[in-house]
This record gives C-alpha cells, structure tokens and sequence, in this order.
C-alpha cells in the first residue's frame, strides 16, 4: 500500500492531506500528477487509483491500471538457433564440457553424440562456444507454448516421413512380386493344399471350383478395413472413427450462426443447416432426415408398441427382448386388421351402402374416351356433347314435408317473410297443407284483418258494432297496425305550402334546445298513432322538415351539395 511505503502520517499531516484532496474535488487546487507527468482525477476511488502491493512503487500513479505497450518486434523476437560464439578453440580448457570441450555448459548438458574418448582427454574435435543470448519476454510470451515455433522444421519432417512411406511401398512391392509364381505346378500345389480333407476330388485337378474362388474372396473382404471404420477380424471389434477424413464436418456447411444447431459433443446437427434448399438435393439435410428413411419409421413404430404395451401392464421391452416385441407387434397389427375388415363387413351388413363403395378402375377414370367434342376460340361447344353445369354444393330441389315447392319460393309482403309458394307457410319446417293453408294465409293476412275490424266497427240496424274490443288501447292498436300506412313508408308525396310551414315551425322549435328532446319524444309519439301537443298531427312534410333541419349545416357537409353539371 501507498500508506505503508511512506509511513505512518501523524494528524496534522492527514487532516492537510483531507483538505487537499477536498480542495482538488472542488476544483481550487491543481491535480496531482503521476510519474509521467499526467494529471490524476481526484474523484477516482482509492480501491482503483491504489496500487497492489506487488506493484506499488511509492508514488501515485495509474500505470497499474493501464495495459502495458508491447512492441511488435519483441514478438517476433527469439534465439537464434545453432549460433555458435568466437573461434573454435584449439586445446581443452580447464572446466570445459569434457565431452566436445564448449565452455559454455557442462557433460550432463551436452548435446553433442557421447564419445568414447572425450575432448578432455583427446584435445581433438573441440567445439565452439554456445552463443548464450538475452531475449526479454513478457508474461504472456513465457507461456506460449507455440512462441518460436519455426514452420520450416514441420516441414522437414514431413518429407521425411513422406520418404519413409515411400520406401516401405517399395518393399511391399518386391515381397508381392518375390510371391507372385508363374509355375503351373506350384499353382497346381497351393490349389490342392486349400482342399479340405480329399473332399472335391471330381473337380478340376489343375484349378479349384468356382464356390472356393467365392470363398476366398468374402475371406478377403472381411479382412479389408471398410470405410470410415477398423475392424479386427480376430476379436471381432469395431473401431469406428466419427467421420471420414475427405468429408466435409456439418458445423462448417453453413457458418451462420443463427443457422442449425451444432452439438459438439455428440458431433450431431439435428435440423437442416440450409433452409431454402429441397432436402434431396442438398448436400448435407440434418440428422433428422434419416429418421424419415429406410427402416426408421418401422423401428418408431416397434418403440411406441413396447411402450403402449408396458403401459397396459404387458412385459414387452424393445431392447431386453427385441425379437419377442417384433413377434408381438406383428400378430398385433394383423389382429387389428381382421378386426377392422369384421367391422366394416359388420356395419354394411346391417346399414347397406356397398354398392356407393365401388368405384371405377383408375385406369377408366383418368383414361381416354370415344366421345368428340369440338369448342370455339371462346369456350363455346361447337360439336359434340355439352358441358355438364357446375352445380352449387348446397343441396337443390330438396322438397320436404309433403311440400310441392322449395322454401324461399314465396314471400309475403305484407309480414315481410319468406315461406312456401305450395301452402303459402312461412315456418321452415311445417308440413304442408295446400289450398288449405293458402286460404288460411289470406284470412290471417294484416289487410284481411283490416277489412274485418272496418266491417266489425260499422253499426248494425240497432246501432251496436259487430267488433267489440275489450278496450279503447286494443282499438287504437288494430288502428295503427291496420289503418293507415307508417310515416316515411310507401309512396310520399309533399304538399310544398304544408312544408314551407313545418319548415318554420321546426326552425322554430329548434331554437329552443331544452325542448328539443320532448320534442323529438312527441314526434315518435305521433308517428306511432299518437297525437303532438297541441292536436295536430305529425304529417309527412312534418317529418321532411324536422329531417332537413336535423341534417342541415355541420352535421352532413354533404346535404345541400349540388352537382353544377346535372343541375344546368
């Protein structure tokens, strides 16, 4: 610590020291330089503007902190190799090596061949003095273990080697040759020893049979190391290497690394490591593609049937006893198609329908036919037979219920529905009932029952109504449903005096916006049969008016727009 390489400071000397440091946070006192002369930021902390004690010099400074400059030369940098120093000398000298007589380290660290008689003792061959040198290296150069690596020596040993295996080819080849006899009779002879026992003796004397040739051959076959693979016939042991030399490794297909994921420890990639590319024609389509292929899928199906199976309590196990789950899996799916054909025998016996299952043979269906047609450049059948209409995929012409016409055949206006035009129903699934229902619709019908209740209200010969309604209410409803058309229905027609004045008694009543809404209320009051304030009716040029002041100005820019070209 800085603390300890000066001393202890007494009181005085700490207190100044605290205002000094005070005054350089605020600013009224230069900084405090380092070694170097630069300026040190008073507001660093002390556990990082503090040296270690390893490298604490006694003076403030943040070289610690700083990584250190290393020169390019030095990296390169190292001894040179086989340098020897000065002139060989030419007698032993007291001390030297006593083995090549350098001066520079003794026998036990001689590199020189071991003599029988040493320089010591001969004064003969005296080597040069190793040149001792001085190459200063830093912290990370000491432990590179590839620091002074020379590329050219790699490079002499593999021609050595490359020379090596040359020579043992060549021996190999004068030991095949030296074998190799052009000798009928000794060809004769090796053919004889490799019959067994004098079994065969009808065969050919000179040559042996075609089945022993066979036999060699698979003998040599099993004897060649297949690829990718070292295999010892003795022991029968596999010794299979992760990937052949020539091939290229899956993580280097596609280097992205957003790509496929690569697993290093089981050397797998389990997806394709190039999307936009159909998986046949790509070099390499992830592990997962030959899980799709060849006898995968059978043995996936095998697993999940042992599996299913010790699930039910049954003691099958795909590895323990394979043969067993392969048994078992086979009289199973045989099973369930016996059991499937009984069903299906079963349920068109009992419901019918095998005649809809029979189909054509593929070979009519998509074949050629006898039959000419000839069309026009627009699609139009000149010759031959007429194209069949595409039909919707709704059912048509489905007539239900005893009906003689289809739903939607009809529609009365009166209720605004639609029904049947056989019986004039207007419920989808009633059962029809002919002239009877027309004539029952026609007397329910709303100007029936008008008619009805005008001829019910007129007075008889003693002056009472053939109608007699339970009260006033059920009057005016029959009168508004029946009497008269609604407001805004049917054909209108406007009476231009009677509108001017509902104009202005709208602008009117407009003007006054807390009445605006009781207003409104009479209105729909009136419209439905009732009467406005006052005794008035609401008419139809009523209704024009309050529209038009209701949709005029801001609140439809559209309402007062004229179209000068259809207006002149």
């Amino acid at each position: 610590m800085a603390s300890s390489a000066v001393g202890k400071l007494s009181r005085e000397e700490q207190r100044r020291k605290q205002d000094l440091d005070a005054a350089r946070k605020a600013g009224t006192a230069p900084a405090e330089l380092d070694e170097e002369g630069r300026p040190i930021n008073p507001h660093i902390p002390q556990y990082i503007s503090q040296a270690p004690w390893y490298l604490d010099t006694g003076a403030r400074s943040l070289s610690h902190q700083r990584k250190p400059e290393v020169k390019a030369n030095d990296i390169d940098k190292w001894y040179d190799r086989g340098k020897k120093a000065g002139p060989v000398a030419t007698k032993y000298r007291k001390g030297a090596c006593e083995n090549c007589g350098s001066m520079t380290h003794k026998r036990h660290d001689c590199l020189e061949r071991p003599r029988k008689k040493g320089a010591k003792y001969t004064g003969k061959d005296i080597q040069a003095d190793d040149l001792v040198q001085d190459v200063p290296l830093g912290f990370d150069a000491k432990r590179d273990r590839w620091n002074g690596y020379d590329a050219a020596e790699f490079k002499e040993i593999t021609e050595e080697y490359a020379a090596l295996e040359a020579a043992r080819q060549k021996i190999r080849e004068a030991e095949i040759d030296s074998q190799t006899t052009t000798d009928l009779a000794a060809v004769r002879k090796v053919a004889k020893a490799g019959k067994g026992d004098g079994k065969d003796k009808e065969d050919d004397p000179d040559f042996g049979s075609s089945e022993d040739e066979d036999g060699d051959d698979e003998k040599y076959a099993d004897a060649a190391d297949a690829v990718g693979q070292k295999l010892d016939t003795k022991t029968r042991i596999t010794v299979r290497n992760l990937r052949i030399r020539e091939d290229t490794a899956k993580y280097l297909i596609n280097l992205d690394p957003e790509s496929a994921y690569y697993d290093p420890k089981t050397r797998s990639m389990r997806d394709a490591p190039v999307t936009n590319t159909a998986p046949e024609d790509a070099k390499f389509a992830g592990d997962n593609f030959l899980r799709g292929s060849g006898e995968a899928p059978d043995m996936q199906k095998l697993q999940l049937f042992a599996w299913q199976s010790a699930a039910r309590g049954n003691d099958v196990h795909l590895n323990a006893n394979p043969t067993q789950g392969e048994i078992l899996h086979r009289k199973f799916k045989e099973k369930k198609e016996e059991i499937r054909d009984k069903s299906k025998v079963s349920i068109l016996a009992k419901y019918g329908g095998e005649e809809y299952l029979e189909q054509a043979p593929r070979e009519l269906l998509q074949g050629q036919s006898e039959e000419y047609v000839e069309y026009s450049r627009t699609g139009k059948v000149i010759k031959g037979k007429e194209r069949v209409k595409t039909r919707s995929k709704y059912a048509e012409d489905v007539l239900i219920n005893n009906h003689t016409a289809v739903w939607g055949s009809w529609y009365d206006r009166s209720s605004g529905q639609w029904g049947f035009a056989c019986c004039h129903s207007v419920i989808h699934g009633s059962y029809c009932t002919g002239a009877a229902g027309i004539e029952a619709a026609k007397a329910s019908s709303a100007q029936n029952l008008l008619m009805a209740a005008a001829a019910a209200a007129a007075p008889n010969d003693d002056g009472a109504s053939k109608l007699s309604f339970t009260s006033t209410s059920d009057r005016k409803r029959v009168e508004q449903k029946f009497g008269k058309p609604r407001l805004g229905e049917g054909d209108v027609r406007l009476d231009d005096d009677r509108l001017s004045r509902a104009m202005q008694e709208e602008r009117k009543r407009k003007s006054k916006a807390d009445e605006e809404e009781e207003g409104w209320r009479s209105r729909k009051r009136a419209a439905n049969g009732s009467t406005l304030g006052g005794g008035s009716e609401v008419t139809e040029e009523d209704l024009e008016a309050y529209r038009r002041n209701r949709l005029a100005g801001a609140e439809d820019p559209m309402f007062n727009y004229k179209d000068s070209e259809f207006d002149s």
